[in-house]
């Protein structure tokens, strides 16, 4: 069976479009929601004895393929649940989808046929919208892809959650990188923008905490490096992180030109591509890069081709599939199917606590829908554990572990994986 590897075009375009629009999400954060907190409620069973799941699948054009993993992902948990039981002894519907559709009225189409949680959306820039939907209808949002940290304190009544780790997670990774090789010092290049400022930031933050020195931190817009490459060479750190997206390759030949290279450099996840003959011989030697995630196991995969065998691509396939099962535990734990109920408990479930630290009554540790269920019918508590690792939801809905692979460049400009990281907490 082919072991699918992500290649770095699916990275840079999977991040930069789960990442777009923090700035948008900030000034939109006004929009009438649900009052109150739901995610702290205590509810009364409402269901109509049927849980209906809807799917808001977001990308259009090149980013279509995004559509294919987190359907055969969603299609394939609600199989495995039906065959568990289901919900109540009764099957979990999927409802029907309208791929590339306007987000908004994806999520209008999806109340009308009585969803009780909806999955999605993959494009940060979406969600304001769709959460300002459902949240009035008390129909609670997972998101598989969302990364704007913005998103964390995006008003939404406590009905917005996310297996996704938000873009600030990574700092700490990113220092302990530069750590880890030797360093003591270190210059911040980031680009200009939502994320640039939200990730350098928080990298600064890292950094001291680890007892490392910040030297310089400088931003630049695309096309327009030279300066920032400038004051890191003045500041002669050890290591300098490059945080950028689109404008990354330029940054990076600017950095070469002011003496900064190979092994000294440290890529944010939204910088990572496999450069190749883009840059000049061995620029990258030695570098390190990370991105989100884990790789699918090679049983995820089988069992994900069987639901679709054309599948060509796993992007956001474990955190949908994650996002499913955790709705449906949140619903058996409470007994009822209502959007509600599920708000209410999925940070039960999950494993995670309200203050966001660890569970106040730590359940047992479960990996699939039926073991989970069987501890529930047992009267345990549980934490799920799924395809995209550990979850523990804190107050603000976000995941309190981020997963990472550690990327190292080789003389060619091109990067192979050696090694995995995990950072603390999903946001600051």
């Amino acid at each position: 069976m082919k072991i699918f590897i992500p290649t770095s075009a699916t990275f840079r375009t999977a991040i930069c479009r789960a990442a777009v629009g923090a700035a948008t999400v900030l000034v939109l954060a006004g929009c009438a929601t649900a009052a109150g907190n739901a995610r702290l409620d205590s509810v009364e069973a409402s269901g109509d004895g049927t849980l209906r799941v809807g799917l808001i699948l977001d990308n259009a054009g090149q980013q279509a393929f995004l559509n294919d993993s987190e359907l055969a992902a969603a299609k394939l948990a609600v199989q495995e649940i039906n065959a568990a039981g289901g919900l109540k002894g009764k099957p979990v519907e999927l409802l029907p989808q309208s791929a590339g559709e306007d987000s908004e009225a994806q999520a209008k189409k999806l109340l009308t046929a009585k969803a009780d949680v909806v999955i999605g959306p993959t494009d940060s820039s979406h969600a304001p919208s769709v959460i300002d939907v459902l949240s009035r209808a008390r129909v609670p949002l997972i998101s598989p892809a969302n990364s704007a940290a913005g998103l964390s304190k995006y008003k939404n009544g406590g009905y917005y959650f996310r297996t996704a780790a938000a873009d600030v997670a990574q700092a700490s990774v990113l220092v302990k990188l530069a750590k880890v090789g030797g360093a003591k010092s270190l210059a911040v290049v980031y680009q200009d923008g939502a994320y640039g400022k939200d990730v350098s930031a928080a990298v600064a933050s890292a950094a001291r905490n680890a007892g490392l020195d910040t030297l310089s931190t400088a931003g630049f817009k695309p096309g327009d490096a030279r300066q920032a490459a400038a004051a890191a060479q003045k500041a002669a750190p050890d290591a300098v992180v490059l945080i950028a997206r689109d404008a990354a390759q330029g940054a990076i030949a600017e950095l070469n030109n002011a003496g900064l290279s190979g092994s000294r450099i440290i890529l944010s996840d939204g910088a990572f591509v496999q450069y190749g003959s883009g840059l000049g011989s061995k620029a990258l030697d030695g570098a390190r890069a990370i991105a989100p995630g884990v790789f699918p196991s090679a049983d995820f995969q089988a069992r994900l081709i069987a639901v679709e065998p054309r599948l060509k691509d796993l992007s956001f396939a474990a955190e949908t599939f994650d996002a499913v099962n955790l709705a449906v535990l949140a619903a058996s734990k409470a007994d009822d199917d209502s959007g509600r109920s599920i708000a209410a408990n999925l940070i039960a479930v999950s494993g995670g606590s309200p203050g966001g630290t660890s569970a106040e009554q730590a359940g047992k540790p479960c990996t699939s829908f039926k073991d989970c269920q069987a501890l529930q019918k047992s009267g345990s508590g549980i934490d799920y554990d799924g395809e995209s690792g550990p979850i523990a939801f804190d107050a603000n809905g976000d995941i309190t572990t981020a997963n990472f692979m550690v990327f190292t460049y080789g003389p060619d400009n091109n990067a192979h994986v050696t090694g995995r990281e995990a950072a603390g907490r999903s946001a600051g």
